[in-house]
């Protein structure tokens, strides 16, 4: 295709990674200066002193979760099956993320101190249970990173010709810098900026498709476009073969494979893990409910509207190139000439890049606590801490590029990875699930069911492909039933398993072990005062008091019964009481019904948009304000260090995004 230039897509991949590399050493920088968050501690570097609040722990949770996949397979999807196959897409993968919110209580309550959930692994059954584990968490990683390079550099290749190996190499160095420089802070920060980025885009889309394209321009004309689309090329197993309906065979079989690989990408992932991890307490549950709810309007609107637009605009796509997840740039560039081919590429490259400083930091954190502190050095220092995540940083950012070269080589794509990931990863979540919150779980059941769950997986895709096609290659492999069995066995078996090996000697686990995890001392990584400024005096009312530890139990207990309300209702209304009645009753969408689904889908754009660009901003005001006033009185000459100040000096606690400013008299 290559609507732009390779100079274009090389511009893209080093200059604006550049950009953000060089963007966010600056904001580490400004941070430790104005607000003395020395993001070379090992706590700050990893966890963020677990004191990130509601906005930007939201917004992390969406670039988290936006991958490649997440704005090409939703759009394949929508393209491949109609208005069903983005829902089922955006459903399929919401429900974790919600019920998330109750596990990331949990840790706060059972392990107020953990870097990483296999801590608690380790804490509970011991050395041989914690290694199982290890290895389900770090081919998690592998998968989800190598699904980014796939997806990414197919769409830079694709738009501009640039070498594909390249772009596998290219795309995730800045990412590399930045996270060296400034840890999960660093990423959480870049995270909020991806985040906004990509919503303007989804806006700049939505608006185009539905009221300023010559091409389409109106909800009523897109319906109109998509009648005839499915009339031309009915959709098989689609209600009268329309793009208008929910009731989908193959979307619904790929919605059960969506909800059960995507459960095992969010469970076993130590992204979503170090989130909740270092996510404030009192916001951690809200946060993931409003992350979760913000990121459904992304593959609910964007695939919706673009999708349906190659659809209806009649473009002809091959199988291969939707597997490979390239509709959405197609699309765009049909819709929008070069511009939205441009759009297309900044979109993909905000997603691989966001995600992929996620990816880092979490591997990053399960070798240097789960192996090298557990071990090789237990005992080590933050400094031998931080300097060890720093390698692995490196060393994985590597590893990921030449994986995905690999993988490319063979035939593997996007679309393959994203359906397998289920097979492979989901015999963990079961018994993960219950080692955090079901105190009888023993020892034999954790280690023995993820096992057989993935036994069984691996047999029931392998026979099923056989048993259907015939052979056992990429192209049988790939099918939806035999994904579907596959990712059916793996999530299923290892519940009966757990259950009767527990019920056969059950164990009484009271927590005690998982609560004395114990942070790592930093006291070789003070921070210098020399370099903290003296702020002008404005006292600040702290709107978080320090709660005694009675208040606090009190304050999580709450927390968690409001998650597993609201957790399991949204879910149940997401996957069950919205999709299903409608899939049973064989309707398809009048012109009417379809223009309100419109509205409803940018409706959930714009207001995502404010819960995950505007409002970490507006929390975060008294921060902002905070370091804008020191780079004034540093840029005027006004700033004194605190080596210098007068006997009445401020100083300046930071906690996360809420910073305190507090006159004291100096002693």
């Amino acid at each position: 295709m290559a609507v732009l230039s390779q100079g274009v897509g090389y511009g893209v991949v080093l200059g604006i990674g550049a950009l953000f590399a060089v963007c966010m050493s600056l904001v580490t920088k400004a941070l430790h200066r104005y607000l003395n968050e020395n993001q070379q501690s090992s706590e700050m570097y990893m966890t963020a002193q677990r004191t990130v609040k509601m906005g930007l722990t939201a917004s992390a949770i969406v670039s988290a979760w936006t991958w490649a996949a997440t704005l090409l397979q939703s759009t394949s999807m929508a393209y491949k099956y109609g208005i069903s196959g983005s829902f089922w897409y955006a459903a399929g993968a919401t429900v974790q993320v919600l019920l998330f919110a109750v596990l990331a209580i949990e840790l706060k309550k059972r392990a107020p101190n953990a870097h990483t959930f296999l801590e608690i692994v380790y804490a509970r059954y011991g050395k041989a249970t914690h290694i199982i584990y290890l290895c389900f968490a770090l081919a998690t990683n592998i998968v989800v990173s190598a699904m980014l390079l796939l997806g990414g550099s197919a769409v830079v290749s694709y738009l501009t010709d640039m070498n594909v190996i390249a772009a596998c190499f290219l795309l995730p160095l800045g990412v590399i810098v930045y996270t060296l420089f400034g840890g999960i802070k660093a990423t959480f920060l870049t995270d909020y900026a991806h985040t906004t980025v990509i919503f303007i885009i989804i806006i700049a889309f939505t608006m185009t498709v539905y009221a300023t394209s010559p091409l389409i321009g109106s909800p009523s004309k897109m319906y109109d476009m998509l009648v005839e689309s499915a009339q031309k090329n009915p959709i098989p197993d689609n209600a009268q073969g329309s793009l208008l309906t929910m009731s989908s065979l193959g979307a619904l079989v790929f919605g059960i494979i969506n909800i059960c690989g995507n459960t095992s990408t969010v469970g076993v992932d130590q992204a979503y893990w170090q989130r909740a991890i270092a996510s404030h307490p009192q916001y951690a549950v809200k946060a993931y409910l409003m992350g979760g709810l913000a990121w459904f309007a992304i593959p609910f609107g964007l695939a919706t509207c673009i999708g349906l637009a190659g659809r209806a605009l009649q473009i002809d796509i091959s199988a291969s190139d939707v597997s490979a997840g390239l509709v959405l740039p197609d699309v765009a560039a049909r819709l929008m000439g070069p511009a939205g081919a441009f759009a297309s590429l900044i979109l993909v490259f905000m997603a691989v890049t966001s995600a992929s400083s996620a990816e880092l930091i979490a591997v990053s954190s399960l070798l240097t606590y789960d192996v090298f502190r557990t071990y090789i050095r237990p005992g080590a220092s933050g400094k031998a801490v931080i300097r060890f995540s720093h390698s692995i940083v490196i060393g994985f950012g590597f590893f990921m590029s030449v994986l995905a070269v690999i993988l490319k080589q063979t035939g593997v794509d996007l679309g393959y990875l994203y359906t397998l990931m289920g097979v492979l990863l989901c015999p963990a979540v079961a018994p993960l699930m219950c080692t955090l919150l079901w105190s009888k779980q023993s020892r034999l059941a954790a280690m023995v069911s993820p096992i057989l769950g993935l036994a069984c997986g691996l047999v029931a895709w392998l026979v099923t492909a056989k048993g259907i096609y015939g052979e056992i290659t990429l192209a049988s492999t790939s099918g939806n039933y035999p994904m579907l069995a596959g990712n059916l066995a793996s999530i299923i078996v290892p519940i009966p398993c757990l259950l009767i090996l527990t019920w056969i000697k059950p164990e009484n686990f009271d927590w005690e072990s998982t609560k004395k995890i114990e942070q790592i001392a930093d006291d070789e990584n003070v921070h210098d005062e020399s370099t903290a400024i003296d702020i002008e005096p404005k006292p600040v009312v702290a709107t978080e008091p320090k709660l005694t530890p009675e208040e606090e139990l009190i304050s999580l207990n709450k927390a968690s019964r409001f998650a597993k309300l609201s957790s399991v209702v949204l879910t149940l209304a997401l996957v069950i009481l919205w999709p299903l009645p409608m899939y049973g009753s064989q309707y398809v969408f009048s012109r009417e019904f379809f223009t309100g689904w419109v509205v409803v889908s940018c409706i959930w754009i714009f207001c995502s948009t404010l819960a995950v660009a505007i409002y970490p901003v507006f929390e975060s005001r008294a921060s902002i304000a905070v370091v804008f006033r020191g780079i004034y009185r540093d840029l005027t000459g006004k700033g004194k260090t605190s080596a210098d100040s007068s006997p009445t000096a401020s100083s300046i606690k930071s906690a996360g995004d809420q910073t305190e400013v507090i006159v004291a008299e100096k002693q």
